[in-house]
């Protein structure tokens, strides 16, 4: 049995004033592709289908034409709602796609034996068991209670999380041992003890779980986890894994190997786990430094650029993050380049570090004067530039006292 297993594809998604519409379709159309070179039996999708609750209907579109070229691929699809995706919306195709072959679990099952699926092999056999988990929400496995402290609500999350599990593993066991043996793969869409996340990952149990221990998931053979963008092993272990996004969905996961998982079993249970690199549809890149430094750092980033393709940038100012006309300069130097910048910032991470270690003294201890002292610590110029910026701050201050007195 060959399964692979994805998720956070996030369609639809808005990035900065770009539509990720082309990426994602590229995406799919190699998807059905490796499907079939591989002869994949089952494609497992962990949650995060769509990127918002009320998805484009571009996004719907290819989410049903992805369902069509697996099914032409040869191989079931099973999708499982994620946090970011509404219940409602992948439940009013459900019907309608099982006629193709696809399973949809928008959330947690009223019937338990709901989430118990049997995948099947291209001959049409059976080939697994599957705990179809989606995205657990607190309220559909708590009722609140009078008095309960926030670690209480967290340890009774955490608890009820793991007897869902384990009551679905139980009865995957009585069904894997009624057709022989099969082995048993679950899913999941939260966040694990010790997973790493990146900025496009929304917590999604603040206040009441902020991550779900590994030791808590039933002894499956596989568990293919979604949510957390950057594909890792949880643990260190073979068997449980996050997949990641296949597409990066921030610049900070730019520099990440996406991919998806090839997950083969035989007669014994998991046999490997094989990663299938993604191609990059649509390069990024974060350039930062000094502005005396960046056109060395522009012209580097550009050379991921293909023809009709620039680069998408992220632009991080350092030392110069005083001047007012920051997005006018990197435009100018940028001119020329197969680039596009789709955000400029400036770096303050430092000012604020030297202005709280300034031996524990608060505003009320410091005068404006002193003040802006501490701020220009903060940074390298020059000394005939910040006597400059010293004369015009004592200037705004002087005008805002007299307006002031007025």
């Amino acid at each position: 049995m060959r399964i692979l297993h994805t998720s956070d594809w996030h369609l639809g998604q808005h990035f900065m004033g770009k539509t990720r519409q082309a990426e994602h379709q590229g995406f799919v159309d190699w998807l059905a592709r490796q499907v079939q070179a591989h002869a994949v039996d089952a494609v497992v999708v962990a949650g995060d289908i769509f990127d918002t609750g009320s998805p484009p209907s571009y996004a719907r579109e290819l989410y049903h034409r992805c369902a069509l070229a697996l099914r032409a691929a040869g191989a079931e699809l099973v999708v499982l709602g994620g946090n970011h995706d509404s219940v409602a919306v992948l439940g009013e195709s459900r019907s309608l796609l099982a006629q193709l072959g696809t399973r949809v679990l928008p959330s947690l099952a009223a019937d338990p034996d709901d989430q118990i699926l049997v995948l099947h092999r291209r001959d049409a056999t059976p080939g697994a068991v599957l705990c179809a988990v989606p995205f657990l929400r607190a309220r559909d496995l708590l009722t609140s209670q009078a008095g309960d402290s926030a670690a209480d609500k967290q340890l009774a999350l955490q608890e009820a999380i793991r007897v869902h599990y384990q009551g679905l593993h139980a009865r995957a066991v009585e069904r894997s041992a009624a057709l022989g043996g099969l082995p048993i793969v679950a899913t999941g869409h939260l966040t694990t003890v010790g997973a790493s996340a990146s900025e496009a990952v929304r917590e999604i149990y603040v206040g009441a779980l902020e991550a779900f221990p590994t030791n808590a998931f039933p002894p499956a053979d596989y568990i293919a986890l979604g949510h957390i963008h950057q594909p890792q092993k949880v643990g260190g272990l073979e068997h449980i894994r996050y997949s990641g996004s296949p597409v990066p969905l921030g610049f900070d996961e730019a520099r990440q190997d996406k991919q998806v998982l090839l997950v083969d079993f035989d007669l014994a249970g998991l046999k490997c786990v094989t990663p299938l690199p993604v191609p990059c549809f649509q390069p990024l890149a974060t350039v930062r430094g000094r502005l005396a430094d960046l056109p060395a750092a522009l012209a580097e980033a550009a050379l991921a650029a293909r023809p009709e393709l620039p680069v998408w940038l992220d632009v991080e100012v350092t030392t110069d993050d005083y001047l007012s006309d920051l997005q006018l300069r990197v435009a100018q130097l940028v001119e020329g380049l197969p680039v596009e910048v789709l955000r400029v910032r400036r770096a303050r991470g430092n000012a604020a570090a030297v202005l709280a270690a300034s031996a524990g003294e608060t505003l009320d201890e410091l005068g404006p004067a002193e003040v802006f002292d501490r701020r220009l610590a903060a940074e390298s110029l020059e000394p005939a530039l910040q006597e400059r910026l010293r004369d015009r701050y004592r200037a705004v201050v002087a005008e805002l006292a007299e307006g002031g007195a007025a």
